[in-house]
This record gives structure tokens, sequence and C-alpha cells, in this order.
């Protein structure tokens, strides 16, 4: 794999030096003091840049208030050592505090956890989240000694079937939360609603990224699936517009649904909010439909 970051102005590498540091830090701590066999040997073996930061396609929109992300996969010696709650919590909350700050960081990191024999058995099934990391990714560090499995090639018919699969699911159980939504809304229950239009955005984002990648990650976060899918396919950008304090507070509404909608009794949405909510979200189905159904159709020629 690639080592070089020439391609990046300095303060970018500067930056990226310094979540390599917070990861390697954060993971060091959270390990320390545990005495059960599997974390005694706990490593952490590989830190790669993939995306438009490996690529040199990055975006940096201030005027669209649009701005890709550091992607980065983390890569550990056991499956236990990916859980984000027990072993990444406390770098996840660093690169909040620094980006609120703007003096080390301003360009948001989004990772994630995967162990190695994860990674090489995607690999071995050709998805191509994983092939297209090896492909174009950056080492940005590294144990000696663990080196990735070949890739294999997807047939194009294994590829169609996957992929149709994957398109077929979520955006079908997308499209119900939808409905749910709008009868939680029109029966006066607005926080049930907007969780439930969480659930529905949810759905499309992994459905889009699984129909593009055969991947996406297990995140309940909107923010870090709305950037995973706008950087995949630029049909997605808008969708969420941000240049209005009404309409950057709506986005952080649905965001926050998943968990305060549920759980607290601080959580409140306008019948205002809620409506432009279900308008963003049915405009987010109509485009990824859209996106995943010329996937679908350029697979099944290709497997024809």
């Amino acid at each position: 794999m690639k080592t070089s970051l020439d391609h990046l102005p300095a303060g970018k590498r500067k930056e990226l030096a310094f979540v390599v540091q917070v990861l390697r830090e954060g993971f060091a701590e959270a390990t320390s003091r545990r005495t059960m066999p599997r974390f005694r040997n706990a490593k952490l073996l590989k830190i790669i840049l993939f995306g438009s930061y490996a690529r040199g396609d990055w975006v940096e929109d201030p005027k669209g208030r649009y701005f890709s992300d550091y992607d980065i996969l983390v890569v550990v010696n056991h499956e236990d050592l990916t859980d984000l709650e027990e072993f990444w919590a406390k770098p996840d909350a660093r690169f909040l505090e620094e980006l609120a700050s703007g003096e080390t960081l301003r360009t948001q990191p989004s990772f994630v956890v995967h162990s190695l024999d994860d990674v090489n058995e995607q690999l071995r099934l050709g998805r191509y989240f994983f092939t297209d990391i090896l492909r174009d990714g950056i080492t940005l560090f590294e144990e000696d000694g663990f080196e990735f499995s070949q890739p294999q090639t997807l047939s194009p018919r294994d590829a169609y079937a996957q992929t149709k699969a994957y398109s077929d699911e979520w955006l079908r159980s997308g499209g119900s939360f939808c409905r749910l939504a709008k009868f939680a809304r029109s029966d006066g229950s607005p926080k049930e609603a907007a969780f439930l239009l969480h659930q529905a955005a949810e759905k499309f984002y992994h459905g889009l990224i699984l129909t593009l990648t055969l991947y996406s990650s297990k995140t309940h976060r909107l923010n870090l699936l709305r950037d995973r899918a706008e950087e995949l396919d630029s049909r997605l950008i808008g969708i969420w517009p941000r240049t209005s304090k009404f309409e950057r507070q709506g986005f952080d509404l649905i965001r926050r649904a998943y968990v305060e909608a549920r759980y607290s009794d601080h959580y409140e949405i306008s019948e205002e909010h809620l409506g432009w909510l279900e308008t963003r979200v049915g405009e987010l189905q109509m485009a990824v439909e859209a996106v995943a159904l010329e996937r679908v159709e350029t697979l099944r020629k290709a497997a024809a």
C-alpha cells in the first residue's frame, strides 16, 4: 500500500499525524488495565487513510457548507477490540472537542474499526469497500508482520445477486419506516415520528452504501452515514441543506432522534421541523432509489 501524503497540504498532514496520535493513545489507555487473556495481547495493527483525502479529490466548500471527512480504517488483532463504546469512545470524544475548538483539528475524522481476520475475509469475498482501500488507501501507521490477504474478484453474477438483495431489502425497509412516520405524525406523536424518520433515513443510507460497496459500518449516526453516502455519489449532496439555522437545526433533530426521541423528556420537535424532515427524507428516498437502481441495472447487464 501507499505511504506518501505528499499530495496533501502541510496542514492536512499535520492534522492526520494528530489523528494517528489520538487513536494510538486512546487505544493504549483503553487496553492498559485489561486482564482477560484476549485483551492482554491487544494490538493496534494498522491505521489507513482512504476515501477522498487518499485519492486527492476531497472537497472543501464553505459556501455550501460541505467538507470531506478524513476516512480512516483502524485494524486490530481481535474482534472484541472493535467495540466502539468500550475501546474507542475517548478518541471519538477527543476529536469532537478538537473540532469544536478548531485549534488542532478542522477536518472531521470518521473511523471504522475491524479485526485483521475480518478485513482479510472481506478481501477474500471481493467486497469493494475493502478492495478499494487496498487499491487507493495510504498507510499512516502499521505494525510489521501483519499482512492483508490478496483480494479476490467477485464474479459479475455474484456481484449482481448480492447488490440486488441489499438494494431490495434496505430500500423496502426504509419505505416502511417512512409510512410509519407519516402515521405517527398524523396521530399526534411527533417524537415517535422523528424516531421513525431517523430509521427511514438510516435504512436508505445503509442500503445505498451496501449497494455501491457491499459494506456499511455498523452505526446509527446519520452524520457519518450522510457523509459516506455523499462521498460515494455526489447526487446525494444537497438533500440536507446546511445554509440556514433552521436547516441545520432540522438535521440535528433527526440525528439526535435515534436516542433522545425515545428516552429523553427534553426532546422536542415542532410541526414545522417535522414536516421539513418528512420532505427531506422523501427526497433522500427518491435519490437513493435512483442511484441504487442504476447500480443494480449496470451489474445485471454485466452478469447477463
